[in-house]
């Protein structure tokens, strides 16, 4: 097993150098938004300094440049993931508008009154909320993958922590997967990791048994918490699209990725209209471009797109099994120490504690402190967590809470970090005792 050198990787992240509040910076809030190391920052500014030129379009000197340099981050990001081909890699402003385009282009056109299509309670807002509104839209049947007290997902009635079949709650049909598919199934989408809890979804075992039993469904996995931590391949992956942000994985924000199967969207019309996304254009008629394009609209963010390349060559110069690696390692290493903080009745904990069944995050509460209390207390100590529902309210209410305190790590974070952690949390409770 490969060690990081974490001191070495530090050096890379110019603002893990600040201080906060006379403190130095805990920053252990990465599945809201990552660091990024100078090597992306400088990628970007050479960008802007020596090439900056629309795409696609001019034949200067300057335009070859920018097009052959958002192009190469294009062929990263889909070596990256195992694509087969890199056009099937589309540049979309975040995971969320990746949803969408999926939503607008082939969900508008295939979802029809009856169809069943199925969620998950992990799943963040961007996975639910469109499906929710397009269930509406089109009389189709809302279904909800139940959850355990633990915070994994149901897929079958056996040996489930949650005593129910099939259940109409509100508006929806809740239960476990197994339940909810049937030939009238044709959408599921599916986080791979929770952002709240870190739970790992099976994902090989859903798509193995949505292809069994709702044969019509495609399958959309939002990648956007497992992408940046620990290796993906769409070839083994076996779903239909995977989604994911690149300010989640060390690059800038206002860029992300779809990934699609290349039949699928080779039929899918586009998502949005103007310059570039045209072939030929008449007054009366119009021909798409070919793919990636298609579905890119526009002037591209230029600097996004190659700062996202920047950021998967650091990734896979690390290599993603060792950055899985040490994301468990630090997770071993705050368990025990949560657990104590647990017997001691100072906090209560929230998710699965096996370190293989989760990414590094850490959920819980300080008994009797609201969340936001604790995090702007722990903020005076230089210690930067995320506190609310974490943009997914129905598994926050599951869980019988309104918020919750995540402490979530990276590649750059250090067990002294954790330590820094547990001791903020001890006074977080003297402050409010």
């Amino acid at each position: 097993m490969k060690k990081l050198d974490v001191g070495k990787i530090r050096k890379d992240f110019p603002i893990l150098s600040r201080a906060i509040h006379g403190k130095p910076l805990v920053y252990l809030d990465n599945a809201a938004t990552t660091q990024k190391p100078q090597q992306v920052i400088s990628a970007i500014v050479d960008y802007y300094e020596r090439h900056n030129s629309n795409v696609h379009r001019g034949v200067h000197t300057l335009a070859a440049e920018a097009t052959d340099m958002v192009e190469e981050a294009r062929g990263k990001v889909a070596a990256f993931i195992g694509a087969s081909n890199q056009e099937e890699i589309i540049f979309v402003r975040n995971a969320t508008e990746a949803v969408n385009l999926v939503l607008y282009s082939w969900g508008e056109e295939h979802i029809r009154r009856g169809d069943g299509v199925v969620i998950t309670f992990l799943e963040h807002h961007s996975n639910l909320v469109g499906w929710q509104q397009l269930a509406k839209k089109k009389r189709a049947s809302l279904k909800v993958v139940d959850v355990s007290r633990e915070g994994r997902l149901v897929l079958s009635e056996a040996g489930s922590l949650v005593d129910r079949g099939a259940k109409k709650e509100k508006e929806v049909v809740v239960g476990s997967l197994e339940a909810l598919l049937d030939k009238r199934v044709k959408l599921v989408a599916v986080t791979q990791v929770s952002n709240v809890l870190g739970t790992i979804s099976p994902t090989h075992e859903i798509v193995s048994l949505v292809r069994k039993r709702a044969p019509n469904a495609i399958i959309l996995v939002d990648g956007s918490q497992s992408v940046p931590h620990m290796p993906v391949d769409v070839a083994n992956l076996g779903a239909d699209f995977l989604v994911f942000s690149g300010h989640k994985m060390l690059g800038p924000s206002g860029i992300g990725i779809l990934w699609g199967r290349r039949d699928l969207l080779e039929r899918m019309p586009p998502f949005l209209f103007g310059g570039d996304m045209i072939s030929e254009v008449e007054l009366s008629e119009t021909v798409w471009n070919r793919l990636p394009w298609k579905f890119e609209a526009g002037t591209p963010n230029m600097a996004g797109m190659i700062g996202m390349g920047a950021a998967v060559d650091y990734l896979r110069s690390i290599g993603m099994a060792t950055i899985r690696d040490h994301e468990k390692q630090l997770t071993s290493y705050a368990m025990p120490l949560i657990e104590e903080l647990e017997e001691e009745g100072i906090i209560e904990f929230y998710g699965l504690r096996n370190v293989e069944e989760r990414v590094g995050i850490v959920t819980f509460n300080v008994v009797g402190v609201h969340a936001h209390d604790a995090a702007q207390v722990l903020d005076s100590f230089g210690i930067a967590v995320r506190s609310g529902h974490h943009c997914a309210m129905p598994l926050t209410k599951r869980l019988g809470t309104a918020a919750t305190v995540r402490a979530s790590f990276y590649l750059y974070n250090t067990e002294e970090e954790i330590d820094a952690l547990v001791e903020g949390v001890k006074k977080v409770r003297k402050v409010f005792r």
